[in-house]
């Protein structure tokens, strides 16, 4: 009866043992595959393989996307790699920012990234792990893009190791923080066109690893002076809507921006953080990913939106070609007072004063006749009405057709950000049976906050940066002067400004919470995006300094705005109220970055805050600081007997 027993207990443990054997770590064999221009004989693919540090493979220099690797016949988890530059001489720095990818289709073009050599490899084989529960079953080495011309990479010894198995998709590997959008083209074919479409598979990997969306898509080249720098952005399109990372729009078109001059990589992000706190209508996403095309690290960029028609971006009624005649010939419509619009192929000149403007919505192969004849019509009324004898009037002046509150908003955030392009490039929206155009979003301001010889330093300037020194398309100055002379206009504006100073809503503190979020944010990635671009120490686009490191640059940025701040304070003559400063001797509350903030100075006091329906979210005792994450809206703050109101 024992002899019967031991021997079920045999049977039941005999498929686990199986199963541990297989799951046990081994170096990795299989079939050689390489992609090389150069196919050098002297010095072999093989020789990265035969277990001899002492022998190497020769990369073909001066060109983008060699690699070597394994096929290993069926799928395996990748537990680890091993790799080692040539010894003979000091070519440690040639495999820096080099990628190991894993597939499962022969062409790589569903592989995502395993691991980036981040600096100086070590001169001996050098092992690191691989947290990654996909299988695979092609795994490869692709060689970083040459930075010195002429010159070879070498790859003297390449191992991996894992174990059989089918693998899911728990846990995939993180190359930093932020999430990675890892693009592969068909052939591998690059990016060089602004008009053409490239197709290709993307897979986006965030929440450190345990999500992935893939899809394919269509990619192309986007933007005008940003297109002319090494770093290139790009636009994609899906071939399904998408939330992309936890973004409100489930579209297919969403952005990568290079941000190339921008050595903060954030100014963007902080731009876009503005926009919120001052209520503009639509406030573009912004989330910093790293990007891997054909297994070249691009980057640390920012993914957005594509500025366009849609919901949860601009929201305005989607119009029909058959909408010829009111009510719907109406709206609505996507404007923008562009600088470059007559490369468009949909455009006009306003009359009076000669600004360019791009129709971006209806797009360009919808749009019919009668609604680019409205929509011009209607815009150059807006234009007259700034002209005319009786544009202060509130009913029949420039008020007929301007959104005053989104007008001035916008006006303010810009000028708070210093963005020397703002009014290179405006946003404007009409919607249906609404003879008003609304000013939203604010885009590209990778110049702002102290970037730009031209108006550098922007806080030396008596002047508002839009009316003196910045670019301007033609027109638009002359319209934002004759509007500004409208005393009701300017008291309109400082009393925007002095809801959001006596709330703290704009505030150095808030705004440098902010800054300091993203510092630690895109530390690691701006670490390797800094490598694959090393200009750190260069003047690059229209920067006025060189700073000479990241820490220095977000620096700069922290002290323009506390500069720049103070500079407002004085140019509208902002003083806080009484009542005001009486809530604010006692206790500090403003938002950033998602979260409210609360500084009671040490003393006791009662914070409770309802949503605008009235429900109570939050009711606690605080003394000294406390920092409350709440979800995006506009929110109720009450303590020490006043009420706040605080955009989330």
């Amino acid at each position: 009866m024992k002899h019967i027993f031991r021997f079920l207990v045999f049977l039941f443990l005999l498929p686990l043992t199986i199963l541990k054997a297989e799951q046990q770590e081994q170096e990795l064999t299989g079939i050689i595959i390489s992609y090389d221009q150069c196919n050098e004989q002297s010095n072999p693919v093989r020789n990265a393989f035969d277990g001899n540090i002492n022998t190497y493979f020769n990369s073909c220099p001066d060109v983008i996307g060699n690699w070597i690797g394994l096929d290993l016949g069926e799928k395996h988890i990748i537990t680890k790699v091993a790799y080692c530059p040539r010894l003979d001489n000091d070519y440690r720095h040639r495999l820096r920012l080099g990628i190991f990818e894993g597939a499962n289709n022969p062409d790589f073009g569903d592989a995502i990234p395993l691991f980036i050599i981040p600096g100086l490899t070590e001169r001996e084989l050098t092992q690191q792990v691989i947290n990654c529960s996909r299988a695979f079953r092609y795994v490869r080495f692709v060689f970083p893009t040459p930075q010195e011309s002429g010159k070879s990479s070498y790859m003297a010894e390449l191992k991996f190791y894992g174990y059989k198995g089918s693998g899911d998709d728990s846990q995939l590997p993180c190359i930093t923080n932020l999430p990675t959008i890892s693009i592969h083209t068909v052939n591998n074919e690059d990016i060089t066109s602004k008009e053409i479409y490239v197709k290709g598979i993307v897979s986006v990997i965030s929440a450190d690893g345990k999500s992935i969306y893939t899809d394919s898509l269509d990619i192309r080249g986007r933007g005008n002076n940003s297109w002319t720098h090494p770093k290139k952005p790009y636009r994609m399109k899906l071939y399904n809507k998408a939330s992309l990372l936890g973004c409100p729009a489930k579209e297919k078109n969403w952005t990568l921006i290079n941000n190339y001059g921008d050595k903060t990589l954030m100014r963007n992000f902080v731009g876009f953080d503005i926009s919120k706190k001052m209520e503009l209508p639509y406030t573009s996403v912004g989330v910093p990913v790293n990007v891997f095309l054909n297994g070249d690290f691009k980057g640390c960029y920012q993914m957005s939106d594509q500025v366009e028609v849609a919901d949860k971006r601009v929201e305005v009624e989607k119009m029909k070609t058959t909408d010829i005649a009111e009510p719907n010939l109406s709206g609505g419509y996507l404007l923008e007072i562009d600088a470059y619009a007559s490369g468009e192929p949909c455009w006009f000149t306003s009359n009076p004063n000669g600004m360019p403007v791009t129709i971006k919505y209806p797009k360009d192969d919808e749009i019919v006749l009668g609604q680019k004849e409205y929509i011009e019509q209607h815009f150059n009324k807006m234009v007259s009405a700034v002209n005319a004898q009786n544009y202060k009037d509130g009913t029949n002046g420039f008020r007929k057709y301007i959104d005053t509150r989104s007008f001035l908003a916008r006006f303010l955030a810009v000028e708070l950000i210093g963005n020397t392009d703002s009014y290179w490039s405006v946003y404007m929206y009409k919607k249906r049976n609404d003879d008003k155009f609304y000013s939203s979003p604010i885009w590209d301001m990778d110049l702002g906050f102290e970037n730009d010889w031209r108006t550098y330093p922007i806080n030396n300037n008596p002047n508002w940066l839009t009316m003196s020194t910045g670019s301007v398309v033609n027109g638009i100055r002359d319209m934002l002067n004759r509007m500004f002379s409208d005393e009701a206009l300017m008291q309109e504006m400082k009393d925007i400004y002095s809801y959001y100073r006596n709330k703290n809503i704009l505030s150095s503190e808030s705004l440098l919470q902010v800054v300091d979020y993203y510092a630690a944010e895109l530390e690691q990635s701006q670490q390797l995006n800094f490598t694959r671009w090393p200009i750190m120490n260069q003047k690059i686009h229209e920067n006025p300094v060189i700073h000479g490191s990241y820490k220095a640059e977000v620096d700069n940025v922290r002290n323009y705005l506390t500069g720049r701040i103070a500079w407002m304070d004085n140019k509208l003559n902002y003083v806080r109220s009484s009542a005001d400063l009486s809530l604010m001797q006692t206790v500090k509350v403003w938002s950033a970055d998602g979260k409210l903030y609360i500084d009671s100075n040490n003393q006791p006091v009662l914070v409770e805050v309802f949503d605008m329906m009235g429900k109570q979210v939050v009711s606690e005792q605080v003394t000294g600081k406390r920092t409350i994450a709440l979800n995006k809206g506009v929110y109720i703050v009450c303590t020490d007997g006043k009420k706040i109101k605080v955009a989330i």
